[in-house]
Parts: structure tokens; C-alpha cells; sequence
């Protein structure tokens, strides 16, 4: 029955994939343009993959059911869906000219913040439309915002651990900065389960209920494979990359974009499958 429920979510795991990828890929972006030596051509490519990502979500987002009820777990309210969708539209296209602007060397930091912004609102519109209303959608914003971060986030970084490949002259330190934000990440991703489930993460039931429920298989492959797992890999990237064992940083994290994505489809099923947040 568990993974029924999921499959019968896929459309809003397929969105939150998507969403994630490009909203996590857009803001490594940003900060790689504003805080490291990144070169053009890797921050123009990864650009346009984030737009790429975030127009799929955003022709994904018309699928999703748009009727109170249905399968999933959580209540469904259609109020929001205009908003939501207006906001992917918007970060798509300041995603698009953010990834020319980036093309012909330029910066305008302020466009990227806005793309981050948009993004962050589409997830926000989510939030009110799949989180059951203020407050209970505070934890789901957070959630969301951390699967972003994570899944996009590991992405950007894999490619540009493969640009190291091609350009090996590059610093080390982009890639090193890109390793430790990731390890913070995931680590406030664990923290965040552990609260969750302590709390009975949204199943009704008493505290670390999703333990030993019937979603308990899922629930702890998130906890092993999808968080204890990334986060011993991310701090080997790390010191692979601090000793420019650049080939080993690289193969490092294209194991965590995986296992990450794994993670966050298994994390996004659980909540619109059974309303768990971990």
C-alpha cells in the first residue's frame, strides 16, 4: 500500500524534483557568481540547465491535481495554483536572461536575487496550497526549501567537479565552498528529521510513530540512505577536493546527486503519500 500511495502522487513528486533542481541549481549559481572565480562557461551552462529545470516544472505544474481530496494524503486548495504557477513563469524567465547575462560575462546580482526569489515563492505558493494553512505549512516550506537546496545544490556542484576535468588549471576553492554548503545542508536536513519524527512527523501519532509505522520502511531508508549516507560522502568531497584529488571529488558527488535525488523523491512520497515531513 505504501508505495501505491506514492505512485499515485507522482505528479507532485515529479514537481518538487523538478522545482527543486532548478530553484537548488539557480541559487548555486548566484552565489558562485558572487563569492568564487567560477568561470563563465560553467556558470552560463548550469544557468541554463536551472532554467531548463524550472520550465518542466512549470509545464509539470498543469498536471497536478486541481480538486480538494484526490489521492493525495494532504488537503489539496486549487486557491493558490494561478500564483504558483505565475511565480515558476517568473523565475524561468529571469532565469533564462540571468543565464545570458552570465553568457556574455556580465553580473547584475540583482537579477539573480530576483530569480532566487521567484523561486523561493513558487515553493512558498506551494506550501499554502499542500500544507493544510498557517502555521502547519511552515515545516513544509522548510522542507521544501531544504530539497531545493540539497537536490539543486549537488547537482551544480557535480558539474562543476566535471569542469575541473576539462579546465584543470581551475582554483579549488569554488568547488571546496560548494562541498561545505552542501555538508551544512544535509546536515540541517538531519537535524531536521530528528526534530520531525521526535515531534511524529505529521503522522498522528505519538513521538518517532514513522519508525515503526507502516511507512516505516521508507522513512528509514530517508534517515540511511538518503541523509547518513550524503553526508559521509559530502565530507569525503570535501577533503578530496581541498588536496585537488579533483577526478575523486568528482565521482564523490556524482554519487550524492543519486542518492539525493533518490532521497528527495522518497521525502516528497511521504508527504503527499502519507503526510509524514521528514
Amino acid at each position: 500500500m505504501p508505495a501505491q500511495r506514492i505512485a499515485e502522487n507522482l505528479a507532485f513528486i515529479n514537481w518538487t524534483v523538478l522545482a527543486a533542481l532548478g530553484l537548488g541549481a539557480f541559487a548555486a549559481v548566484v552565489l558562485a557568481r558572487l563569492r568564487t572565480d567560477a568561470t563563465r562557461g560553467y556558470l552560463a551552462f548550469t544557468s541554463a540547465c536551472a532554467t531548463g529545470f524550472a520550465l518542466l516544472a512549470y509545464l509539470s505544474d498543469s498536471a497536478l491535481p486541481t480538486v480538494v481530496g484526490g489521492t493525495a494524503a494532504v488537503p489539496i486548495d486549487p486557491t493558490w495554483d494561478g500564483a504558483r504557477r505565475a511565480c515558476l513563469l517568473a523565475f524561468t524567465l529571469i532565469a533564462a536572461a540571468y543565464t545570458v547575462v552570465l553568457a556574455r560575462g556580465g553580473r547584475v546580482p540583482w537579477l539573480g536575487i530576483a530569480g532566487v526569489a521567484a523561486g523561493v515563492g513558487a515553493f512558498v505558493l506551494g506550501a499554502l496550497g499542500w500544507g493544510g494553512g498557517f502555521p502547519a505549512l511552515l515545516p513544509l516550506v522548510g522542507q521544501s526549501l531544504l530539497l531545493a537546496a540539497a537536490t539543486g545544490g549537488v547537482f551544480a556542484a557535480m558539474i562543476l567537479g566535471h569542469w575541473y576535468l576539462v579546465t584543470p588549471k581551475l582554483p579549488e576553492g569554488p568547488l571546496v565552498l560548494f562541498a561545505r554548503v552542501l555538508l551544512v545542508v544535509v546536515t540541517l536536513q538531519l537535524v531536521f528529521f530528528v526534530v520531525s519524527v521526535a515531534l511524529g512527523g505529521g503522522s498522528g501519532g505519538g513521538p518517532f510513530a514513522p519508525l515503526t509505522g507502516p511507512w516505516a520502511l521508507f522513512v528509514w531508508l530517508r534517515l540511511v540512505v538518503g541523509l547518513v549516507f550524503p553526508l559521509a560522502v559530502s565530507w569525503a568531497a570535501i577533503q578530496t577536493a581541498r588536496t585537488r584529488s579533483m577526478e575523486s571529488a568528482t565521482g564523490l558527488l556524482y554519487i550524492n546527486v543519486g542518492v539525493i535525488a533518490a532521497a528527495t523523491i522518497v521525502a516528497s512520497g511521504l508527504y503527499f503519500g502519507a503526510g509524514l515531513l521528514v
